[in-house]
């Protein structure tokens, strides 16, 4: 018996000579779930790997689009600080913007405007109310005007007057006295004639109720002499 045979066995199963059988092993269940796992993740990597790939070429991956909007935010970023800049600039500016227009305003000359001894107005009633005419012109004179014809109006505007009065002039006539006579009542209108004189016809039409007060006609002419600056426009 040789010294390989297992004592207490014999026949056939006796081994003799000098070599021993190989005993093959069994391939474990655990070692074929790892080659399949593995093979799962290989293929899960190699197709992620050709994704990012694929972005990288188009022009979408992570960086570049970080890389975008950054540049946004950079070319952004000037305007803000031009907006910031300007605004500082134009609170410091202000005061000289503000300080500029008084300087112009004092610097301009006042309008220079007919006196109302200057003016003669002849006055008109084109309305049913008696007496109208001479009231006013009496009011006129108290207030400096030089009083000329008083009474009932022409045919051609006797009745035919609806708003508050109509101011009938030569067009060579100085405007500033249109101006002037146009502060002792509100809302009437200019025409001109053939006339060659220089004097007024005031024609009293039906809207007509009285003058106004002195207190406003003489702030009316003080605004005409003096007249506010215009308000510069807000972006």
């Amino acid at each position: 018996m040789s010294m390989l045979t297992p004592p207490g066995m014999g026949g056939k199963y006796r081994v003799t000579g000098a070599a021993y059988p190989r005993m093959s092993r069994k391939r474990s269940r655990r070692r074929i779930v790892f080659a399949v796992l593995g093979s799962v993740l290989a293929l899960a990597l190699i197709g992620y790997g050709a994704l990012q790939l694929i972005d990288v070429f188009q022009g979408n991956s992570p960086k570049r689009n970080t890389a975008a909007g950054a540049e946004d935010c950079a070319s952004a970023a000037p305007g803000k600080a031009g907006a910031k800049t300007g605004a500082k600039a134009g609170a410091k500016g202000a005061p000289e913007a503000a300080a500029a227009p008084s300087a112009s305003a004092a610097a301009k000359p006042a309008v220079v405007l007919p006196r109302p001894a200057d003016i003669t107005v002849n006055v008109y009633n084109a309305t049913p109310r008696a007496g109208l005419a001479k009231a006013v012109g009496d009011e006129l004179k108290k207030r400096g005007f030089v009083i000329g014809n008083v009474g009932n109006a022409p045919a051609d505007f006797d009745k035919k007057v609806p708003g508050t009065g109509i101011l009938v002039g030569s067009p060579a006539t100085d405007k500033g006295a249109f101006s002037v006579l146009g502060t002792q009542l509100v809302g009437t209108t200019q025409q001109n004639d053939t006339r060659e004189t220089a004097d007024i016809d005031l024609i009293l039409g039906d809207a007509f109720k009285e003058l106004s007060t002195k207190e406003e006609a003489d702030k009316a002419m003080a605004l005409l002499a003096n007249p506010a600056p215009a308000t510069a426009k807000k972006c």
